[in-house]
């Protein structure tokens, strides 16, 4: 197929934050990483557990947006979802509003904690979702306001503050990616800090480095992101995403 769109190529980044993770608990909020997770358990990662949004385990691969109409799999109420968090058996995709190179994120509030300018969702689960199990992140924007040198609240702990705190932060701390609508990312294993693992078609590394507010690691060339196969594009376009919500959130 031709034409692949920005979206599209971001749906395939996000699908593959799930490859080989096995049985888990896979939670990807945004629209591309319930596209994208969908794709993966349809595809390479047919282990994923996937909920209907409330407290079913549900077979099958639906539209995003639409009812989950396969076979109730198994029961997650809401009152386990926390023995199942602390377990580690769960990755999840969370929409940061500010994020450093240590993938410190905030989600609460922007300006003075004291008497902030923007008041946000608050940190919710956030401080315990990066301390018990796989952690990655999607941003829709890659901009100098999300990539900040500093977060204006700490609501998930990144890879510095996890490792200061001790091991009760740190043993079960596992930041893996940052998809955008420009790029990949993940963390460099020596340092924690970001690192630039590859670039979207059409985008050059110097347009990631300026949409960024402090320096990524960078190791030697940087590929670019990998366009999703024709039975996947057909998969989005068909199956999960026929009303082509993607576009609304990352725009051709």
């Amino acid at each position: 197929m031709s034409d692949i769109s920005r979206a599209e190529v971001c749906v395939a980044a996000c699908a593959e934050i799930y490859r080989d993770n096995g049985e888990i608990l896979a939670s990807a909020f945004g629209t591309i990483p319930a596209i994208g997770v969908r794709l993966a358990r349809h595809t390479f990662s047919p282990d994923l557990l996937l909920t209907d949004g409330e407290s079913h385990l549900v077979q099958g691969t639906w539209a995003v947006g639409g009812p989950a109409e396969g076979v109730v799999e198994g029961w997650s109420p809401f009152r386990g979802i926390f023995d199942l968090n602390w377990t580690g058996k769960r990755h999840i995709v969370m929409v940061p509003v500010q994020i450093d190179r240590f993938g410190n994120v905030n989600i609460s509030a922007i300006g003075d904690h004291a008497k902030p300018s923007v008041q946000l969702v608050g940190v919710r689960g956030a401080p315990g979702n990066t301390v018990y199990h796989a952690t990655s992140y999607w941003i829709a924007k890659h901009s100098t306001r999300t990539f900040v040198p500093a977060v204006d609240m700490v609501s998930g702990a990144g890879n510095d503050r996890a490792a200061a705190a001790g091991t009760g932060a740190s043993r079960y701390h596992d930041l893996r990616k940052v998809v955008t609508d420009l790029a990949v990312l993940d963390y460099a294993p020596a340092s924690g800090a970001m690192r630039l693992v590859s670039v979207h078609p059409g985008v050059t590394v110097d347009e990631v480095h300026a949409a960024t507010g402090f320096d990524l690691v960078v190791d030697g060339e940087v590929p670019v992101t990998r366009l999703p196969t024709d039975d996947e594009l057909a998969l989005i376009r068909d199956v999960i995403d026929p009303r082509n919500l993607r576009d609304k959130e990352v725009p051709a």
